[in-house]
Parts: structure tokens; sequence; C-alpha cells
């Protein structure tokens, strides 16, 4: 098929590149000149796993394009719906995608929103706003359930498809588009589409928080939350996924996606009390590891090595990223804070200008009067603290296997 991708990001990016994997022609549409020019030569904006090689692999199937012109009969709505200052979804990126496309495409055309939009969006929002423009389409709503780090993985070896549809045209279409891919097809409305991504993230994000909750206790009584929630995870109905205790989640989809949740119940005259709650467990946990590091030192002063600052391995993204509050309240506390990350120093020193950033582990640690682990990148499994001026280690995610010669602490383990 053709396909037409508007938004060049992490989801449309990715979306692209694995449609035409699958042999699809695949232009992306992007506001960013410097991003489109990139995808041009074949040079991915943006890390994750295996989408250089798949970008470079089928270059020959893919344009990129700062112009809105259709001529594709299946156009995805990929750009960011990120939070407004209070919370709610802020749909600016997606209702200007949606005019662009209303004007330029060609009569017959599947709109397919696969940005995350509350339930409802697709059919009260985006659908009037295009049927203005007096054409024939179809709409459809196609969530994305794509771990960044394995989010080429994830694209090509789904759980479930899950697609939202009104008509026979725009199921039949998709159908078509995802017929390589072996997963099962569940067929559903938009709005039905829309729900089920906002309760799958609700749903993992609170087995997260809950980890937490029952590591802060284990950590007060002295025990392994590990182990505890290694013997849950064994029942089947459980599962041990999602349930890593540390400093909480983060990155562009849990937060975000939670808050839309909330304030947009809170609209309907229903207030989610367990998701208001999620959420304020995940607000206070990363300083969890601020407190434990007053256990050993008085901060002001003091030279604190800070090891990862992507909100999570394998990826260089930083948005709601864990480290962010943490460095904050030393910042705050008067530290002087050295930082390294294999990826995500470029992104986090637009937030963090005047800390000082290291080349490598080695040079974090020189003189450091403590380390904070905040990210768990497998080359952090074994390190050396011998160059460290006081050896107080304080992991927020369990990775660390080498912790001889050190006073080690986890945030709630």
């Amino acid at each position: 098929m053709d396909v037409c991708v508007v938004g060049g990001g992490y989801v449309g990016l990715t979306t692209a590149v694995c449609f035409a994997e699958m042999g699809n022609n695949v232009r992306i549409i992007d506001v960013d000149r410097e991003k489109v020019e990139k995808i041009k030569k074949g040079v991915a904006p943006i890390y994750e796993e295996g989408l250089q090689e798949m970008l470079e692999k089928n270059i020959g199937r893919i344009e990129a394009s700062v112009e809105y012109d259709f001529d594709e009969e299946v156009i995805f709505i990929c750009v960011g719906t990120p939070s407004t200052p209070e919370g709610k979804i802020d749909l600016k990126y997606v209702l200007s995608a949606a005019e662009s496309i209303a004007e330029k495409m060609k009569d017959g055309s599947v709109v397919v929103v696969k940005s995350t939009v509350f339930p409802g969006t697709t059919e009260k929002v985006v659908k009037p706003l295009i049927a203005k423009h007096g054409k024939n389409f179809s709409i459809a709503m196609n969530p994305e359930f794509l771990r960044e780090g394995k989010a080429i993985y994830d694209f090509m070896n789904p759980d479930r498809i899950v697609i939202g549809v009104e008509d026979e045209r725009a199921e039949e279409v998709l159908k078509e588009l995802y017929k390589p891919i072996k997963a099962p097809l569940l067929v559903v409305t938009p709005a039905e589409a829309e729900m089920i991504k906002y309760a799958s993230n609700a749903l993992l994000a609170t087995k997260i928080s809950f980890a937490n909750e029952i590591g802060n206790l284990c950590k007060i009584i002295g025990i392994d939350v590990y182990k505890v929630m290694k013997g849950v995870g064994m029942d089947h109905r459980i599962s041990p996924h999602f349930l890593d205790a540390g400093i909480g989640f983060g990155g562009s989809c849990f937060p975000k996606d939670l808050k839309a949740l909330y304030h947009g119940s809170k609209e309907m005259n229903y207030e989610m009390e367990l998701i208001k709650a999620v959420l304020n467990v995940n607000e206070r946990q990363p300083l969890q590891i601020i407190k434990i590091l007053e256990k050993h030192m008085e901060i002001e002063g003091k030279v604190i090595a800070v090891l990862g600052l992507a909100f999570k391995a394998n990826t260089d993204d930083v948005r709601e990223s864990r480290s962010i509050p943490i460095i904050k309240e030393l910042k705050k506390k008067g530290a002087i804070i050295k930082a390294y990350d294999p990826m995500a120093m470029e992104n986090i020193r637009k937030i963090f200008p005047d800390i000082t950033y290291c080349k490598s582990i080695e040079e974090t640690l020189e003189n450091a009067d403590a380390c904070l682990i905040l990210t768990d990148w497998k080359e952090f499994e074994n390190i050396d603290f011998s160059k460290m001026k006081n050896k107080v280690v304080i992991e927020g995610r369990r990775i660390l296997k080498n912790k001889e010669g050190i006073i080690y602490e986890g945030v709630c383990w």
C-alpha cells in the first residue's frame, strides 16, 4: 500500500520504517526540516534500538517531506499529545495535522489516529474537523503499544493489534495493512480503542506504583522487595512484569496519559481516586533517594555522581525522567553534580546546562562523595568505585552486581 505518516517522532518514525519493512511505500511528513533532511539521508533523528538499521535498509521505500500533499489511501496521525500545565491533554498538534490532512487528502482516504487521545476524541473532535472540508473519508483509531528501546520489536511482534473503526472500508484497509503481522486483531469502536490504550498504560503504571509502595515498607522492615515481588509475580494472574520497585516511572506515555485520564474524568464529574494515588506515589518516589543520601551526609558542597539520565535504558529520551526531580533537589540542596549517561546527556543538558557532564563512568566517580544510579544501563552492572572519595552508592534501579568495598543502599530495598 501507499501509506502516509504525519509525525516523525518515536511513534511516527517507528510506524513508518516498520510499514516499509512490510513492503509498503511510506511518506513521512513532519514540520521539523532538520529532522526531515536527516530521514532523507537515511539518518535516524532519534535513538531507538534497530531503528537506524531498518531505516537504512528501507530508504528506497521511505520518503520524507515538510509539505502536506497526499496521494496515499491511508494516512496515520502520529503527532504528540503533551500535557497542559494542569495535566489535561493538549490536542493542538492533532488538530493542526487533521486540518492539514483535510485540506490536501484525496477522496476516499482512510485517516487513522495513532496518537494517544482521550476516549471520544477521534469521533467527536477529529472526524468533524475533517468532515467540514466536504470530502469522503473513513476515520479510524489504531493505538500503539510500543516500549521505548524496544519499539521496533514491539511493532513487528505485538501482543495484539487494536483497530477502532466506524465502517467496513477502514476495517478492510487496516486488516490488509497489518496482514503480514501474526497477532490477534481486535476490532472495536474508535472510543473503545482509545480507552484500551489509556487503560493499559494506567494498569501498568499502577503495578509500578504498587511495587514502590510495597518496596518503601519493605525498606522499613528490612526485607528485599525484589524477592517479595518475585513471589507475587509467580502468580499467573499477576505476572512479574512491571513489578520492579525503584524511583518510579517516567517517559513520554505513563505520566502524560495518566494525567490526561484523571483530568478528563474530572471534567465528566468522576474523580478516579486510584489513578490520582498512582500519580502521587510516582511524584514522591524519586525523592526517597535524597532522603537516604541525607542519612549518610550533609548534601551541601558534596560532589554527587549521577549515573543514568534517560528515563530508562536503551533510549536517549529524558521526558519525565526520574533523574530530573532528583537533580533539581540536589541542586536545591547545594550539591556539586557530575553526571553521565551513554545516550541522554545532550537531551538533559537542555534542562540542566550548569552541571558537569562526564565522558565516562570513571570520570564521573572521580573524587565523588556519593553515587546515585538512576537508570538500569547494562554497563552499570559492574563498576569500579575505587576513585570515589567516599564510597556511598545508592541505587534507584536494581542493576549493580559488584557491591564490594562500598556503602550500598537501594532506594526501597
